[in-house]
């Protein structure tokens, strides 16, 4: 009987790996850099659906499906509500999302409830209003109302987004798609999750790097920022004083 057993279990695992699929891909570029002219790019992400490596098949099954999630680095994001009070505006209540993406795009071949069910788009994180949910909140206010505005504004600079049709397959197993970064994207490495669905499970995923950086005077501008505040703030106002007075004398004549 354990014996049968035995042999039932591994017949199963065989028929598994035979089904398996793996995914194949590359994008059109690894490094974007932003120099002062730079007014957003567009990058290319292609790939193939290929059996596993060791399967006795040489071709996969499908129909399948592709979800995309481009994420950008995190950062504690501060979300404050102004209300007016004795006649002016002030900050009242505010909420920190902690390790909150900078950066959040969703592309799919189809429209996601369609692919699968919302239980597991929620679980595997692929909606952009579920982020700041995900996220560590610390402060006075309520998390949905904030976390929903939060995702708005981010929404409307261009930074969060959804696009269904963003995928496309060129065939059976090839598939691309093209992700316009606006020229306010934030720097820093990004990762671009693929997820392959059939039947509405998660059947195959993958992972890739690419990094958004500045360059030329910008870059040096921003390490100084970055690595020495107080010389770099001295240098700001030093040369605020000396771009007044220069100003006045030119003027003065």
């Amino acid at each position: 009987m354990m014996r049968l057993a035995f042999l039932l279990v591994l017949g199963l695992m065989m028929a598994d790996l035979a089904h398996a699929q793996r995914l194949v891909g590359a994008m059109s570029g690894k490094t974007i850099s932003i120099s002062s002219n730079f007014s957003g790019e567009t990058l290319t992400l292609f790939g193939n659906v290929e059996p596993e490596v060791g399967a006795e098949q040489r071709h996969v099954e499908g129909p399948f499906d592709i979800i995309m999630v481009i994420r950008g680095p995190a950062f504690d994001r501060v979300a404050r509500e102004k209300t007016h009070e004795w006649g002016i505006w002030l900050n009242t209540d505010q909420l920190v999302f902690r390790n909150f993406p900078s950066y959040f795009w969703v592309l799919s071949s189809d429209k996601l409830n369609d692919i699968t069910d919302e239980e597991t788009l929620i679980r595997e994180g692929l909606l952009p209003e579920t982020r700041p949910q995900l996220a560590v909140v610390q402060g006075s206010g309520d998390p949905e109302k904030f976390g929903t505005e939060l995702v708005r504004l981010m929404t409307q600079k261009g930074l969060f987004g959804l696009d269904e049709r963003g995928v496309l397959f060129q065939s059976d197993t090839l598939y691309s798609a093209r992700l316009s970064l606006p020229s306010n994207v934030p720097n820093g490495s990004f990762l671009a999750y693929t997820y392959l669905f059939k039947d509405g499970v998660i059947v195959a995923q993958k992972a890739e790097a690419f990094s958004v950086r500045k360059t030329g005077f910008e870059r040096f501008v921003g390490m100084a920022a970055q690595q020495s505040p107080w010389a770099y703030g001295i240098t700001c106002v030093l040369l605020a004083v000396f771009t007044g007075w220069l100003g006045g004398v030119v003027f003065r004549r």
